[in-house]
């Protein structure tokens, strides 16, 4: 009985040893990958909430998935024939799967700000859910594709009345036009101090410069 309560006495000592330096205040050793906010409570990072719109195939599954840095939450649903006459996939032909509730993911675009990005779903029948997804957003990006404008006005109405700071990105599909900026915001009669900026879904640093649009716009337009 004495030996195993002498035996057990050294570890507990060690143990203790081992942690008062964390307790005098000596900082312990970085752990490998963690980067130095990670490490640094006094610099809780600013975690925001961005929400993308628009039409449905326009790229919002895309976006997400091309710019988070985890493993993207998406909602996908095969494509069947009840919905044949409300889908028009004369634009994107080979599309099989969509959004029935959200996209979601995460980027860390500074050490003291991380963006957690929602994709809404594109069809009518889902809007009833943008209200609970767009709650508590700094800003909203509506994608749009110009060989379909008009599929982005419900998403332009939608923020302009709720008075969520918003940009568009045209979403430039390979093999259609490439137009300029300034023509698509007189096709969609986007006013002047909304940015209009032409990017691809599928690459990460144009998602990038696109959230980085829109959180300057989100900023000019409600600095508090």
């Amino acid at each position: 009985m004495d030996s195993a309560v002498s035996d057990v006495s050294p570890v507990s000592t060690v143990s203790a040893a081992s942690e008062a330096p964390a307790l005098a205040g000596v900082p312990a050793q970085p752990e490998d990958g963690a980067q130095d906010w990670q490490l640094d409570h006094t610099r809780a990072p600013i975690a925001t909430k961005v929400v993308v719109a628009g039409g449905f195939g326009v790229g919002k599954t895309t976006f997400v998935r091309a710019v988070s840095e985890i493993t993207p939450l998406q909602t996908e649903a095969l494509m069947t024939q009840a919905s044949e006459e409300s889908d028009d996939l004369t634009a994107t032909p080979d599309k099989m799967t969509t959004t029935v509730a959200m996209d979601f993911g995460r980027i860390t675009l500074d050490d003291d700000l991380v963006l957690y990005v929602f994709g809404t779903p594109g069809q009518q029948r889902f809007w009833f859910m943008w209200d609970d997804l767009v709650r508590g957003a700094i800003g909203a990006i509506v994608l749009a594709d110009t060989r379909r404008l008009s599929d982005c006005f419900p998403a332009l109405d939608y923020f302009e009345s709720c008075g969520l700071p918003y940009i568009v990105a045209v979403n430039h599909f390979e093999g259609t036009e490439r137009f300029e900026a300034e023509d698509v915001r007189e096709a969609l009669t986007v006013p002047p101090h909304v940015p209009v900026v032409i990017m691809d879904a599928r690459k990460r640093y144009s998602v990038v410069e696109s959230l980085l649009a829109m959180v300057a716009h989100a900023l000019e337009v409600t600095p508090e």
